[in-house]
């Protein structure tokens, strides 16, 4: 990191640490600076689409079944920025009890992880403030028993990190958060940003906390996938999402290295319209695709429902209906232990009469332990946007 890269509209200033290396520190939020009608313009855009998506989930007869999935896809796609490469199938596969099928579950695992912080973080928040705290707490589980697991999980750095290129030195680093010792005085003025009031738009304001968390970088690996959650958190916390709906990672990951200059450009030239406005558009664009997708099952749903519209057992098999949107691939251990609707034998049978209907394949060809999937909502999960 060299101070040339860093002008004087920096979002912050370049410091010498005590071992004599170069790192920045960036200044508390917000910044003192003003936007164009264009900003503003792009945050109203992408606020209403937050509106319809948040309307289209709570419109949906099972907004939790429908929440499940958005959930896990987001855990595989913010995972793949960090360069796991387990596909959407393969998490719910693993979920389903599918072990035999993998190979190396290590980046399975670490996904799972990240549906767990996310789990974990949305029922604390009911009982916790958003705080550097509940960020550790999370940060322990999404590290814990995986590759992360040599990086302190749910403890604040204490040695310098950086950011560069694989095996680049400090000194050929792209970025160099700041020191652990002057770390803790700017995560106090970030928790305090979180909870100070603002005439800020709440979306705008959470555009501005996930680059801070970045420029801060204050745990030895994780800080992207944590940065990704505080989003996901903070749309829920702050009622601009009932639930987390949206795939922001699908965007990011889409034009990584923008996201990576516009971060970057904050820091090195106060840059903050550049950044916001590539914030907004991932933000308007992923929720403008969940709601279709939403609006997508609702057809399906209706449509498999009038399917099986005369049989005796429809209640039963409009529960596993509703069940299969949550959870697309599934063994029937799986959906007995999820519903409260009767034994193994009675939910095989359902079971068996949408697989009859088309609704379910099972997969494995096996007498016993048998997988279904739900391949028409598999689709419209999968489909590219």
């Amino acid at each position: 990191m060299k101070k040339t890269d860093f002008s004087k509209q920096a979002s912050g200033k370049v410091i010498r640490t005590l071992n004599g290396y170069l790192a920045f520190m960036p200044d508390p939020l917000p910044p003192d600076i003003a936007f164009s009608n264009h900003l503003w313009g792009a945050v109203s855009q992408a606020d209403r689409s937050l509106a319809r998506l948040a309307e289209a989930g709570n419109r949906f007869p099972v907004p939790h079944a429908v929440a499940r999935p958005f959930i896990r896809k987001e855990a595989v796609l913010s995972s793949q920025i960090e360069g796991t490469r387990t596909t959407f199938q393969e998490l719910l596969s693993y979920e389903a009890g599918q072990l035999s099928l993998f190979h190396n579950l290590e980046d399975t695992r670490e996904v799972h992880n990240y549906v767990r912080a996310l789990d974990y973080g949305l029922e604390r928040l009911d009982r916790l403030p958003l705080s550097i705290r509940l960020l550790r707490e999370i940060h322990e589980i999404l590290m814990a028993g995986v590759r992360g697991d040599q990086m302190s999980p749910g403890e604040l750095l204490r040695s310098q990190n950086w950011i560069g290129r694989p095996g680049a030195t400090i000194e050929k680093a792209r970025y160099v958060p700041p020191p652990p010792d002057r770390m803790h005085a700017c995560l106090s003025d970030f928790e305090r940003f979180i909870h100070a009031e603002s005439d800020l738009p709440p979306l705008m304001r959470i555009g501005m906390i996930h680059y801070q968390f970045e420029a801060i970088h204050p745990f030895m690996g994780g800080n992207g996938r944590i940065g990704r959650l505080l989003v996901s958190f903070l749309l829920v916390a702050w009622g601009l999402l009932p639930q987390p709906l949206l795939n922001l990672s699908n965007f990011i990951e889409a034009n990584r290295q923008e996201y990576y200059d516009c971060l970057l450009a904050v820091s090195q030239k106060g840059a903050w319209e550049a950044w916001l406005l590539f914030f907004f558009e991932g933000v308007h664009s992923q929720a403008e695709d969940a709601s279709d997708r939403i609006f997508r099952l609702e057809n399906l749903r209706s449509a498999y429902r009038e399917k099986f519209s005369n049989d005796r057992s429809r209640m039963v098999l409009g529960e596993l209906v509703d069940y299969l949107i949550g959870s697309p691939i599934t063994s029937i251990t799986q959906a007995q232990e999820a519903l409260n609707i009767g034994s193994f034998n009675r939910i095989q049978r359902n079971i068996e009469k949408l697989e009859a209907l088309g609704i379910v394949r099972e997969v494995t060809g096996n007498q016993r332990n048998r997988i279904y999937h739900a391949e028409g909502i598999l689709k419209i999960f999968e489909e590219p946007v």
